[in-house]
């Protein structure tokens, strides 16, 4: 599973001391961009949505495509505009705005609220789909939220899309689920690493010895649990 390591990481030595990792870059903090780009071995470029949300800001997709423009390139990807808590219509209005020329180096939000069918359908357009956590699944592990992930998968053995790559948004800290994620983020070393250790570079390591199952075993879905 590829490990992408949420940014901005500061004091930059810390950084430094991490080259060769995959990082994230959020639009809404795209502080490190240049220096991930320079020392990472991929970048995911992350469109900010849920940073956005969280502090009742307005997004602008229009600069998000011009921020891209420069850098968005093999092996870079990147998310396509999302809405958080927004109902299948409003997703699909900006997957359908992602600019052509981005074509498959941008990966769509299934958010685990929506319906199964909506993520199905991104799976046959996609080679690549994003889970986010958002409604009643807002929080990443709980009960509820881990049912949800059991449904998705579930579905997508049926269906036989097992060979999507599924990201994981804010995941990195749910590779014990056995949900066969082929990569995830998490922002853990850059929020926690000064009370843990103090350094950015060891608590990757330990993040990034760690990874999910290869593969999906279906799993009996319990009666719905209360969010």
């Amino acid at each position: 599973m590829i490990h992408y390591h949420g940014t901005p990481i500061t004091p930059k030595a810390q950084i430094l001391r991490m080259v060769g990792r995959h990082f994230c870059v959020s639009f809404a903090h795209p502080y490190d961009l240049k220096r991930c780009l320079e020392i990472g071995q991929s970048v995911m470029f992350d469109n900010g949505a849920f940073s956005m949300f969280t502090k009742g800001k307005a997004t602008n997709w229009t600069e998000y495509y011009r921020w891209l423009a420069p850098v968005l390139a093999p092996p870079h990807w990147a998310v396509i505009p999302d809405v958080i808590d927004g109902s299948v219509d409003q997703q699909r209005e900006l997957v359908q705005q992602w600019p052509q020329e981005y074509g498959h180096l941008g990966a769509p939000v299934w958010h685990l609220g929506l319906s199964i069918d909506w993520l199905l359908e991104l799976c046959d357009r996609f080679p690549r789909v994003c889970f986010g956590s958002a409604g009643q699944y807002w929080n990443v592990g709980a009960p509820v939220w881990c049912q949800r992930m059991d449904e998705a998968f579930n579905a997508l053995h049926r269906s036989q899309r097992q060979n999507t790559w599924i990201h994981g948004l804010r995941m990195l800290g749910q590779m014990d689920g056995g949900w066969p994620l082929a990569s995830a983020d998490s922002t853990n070393v850059a929020q926690n690493f000064k009370r843990d250790g103090g350094c950015a570079e060891c608590k990757a390591d330990r993040i990034d010895s760690v990874n999910p199952a290869l593969w999906w075993e279906p799993r009996a879905i319990q009666q719905k649990l209360i969010a």
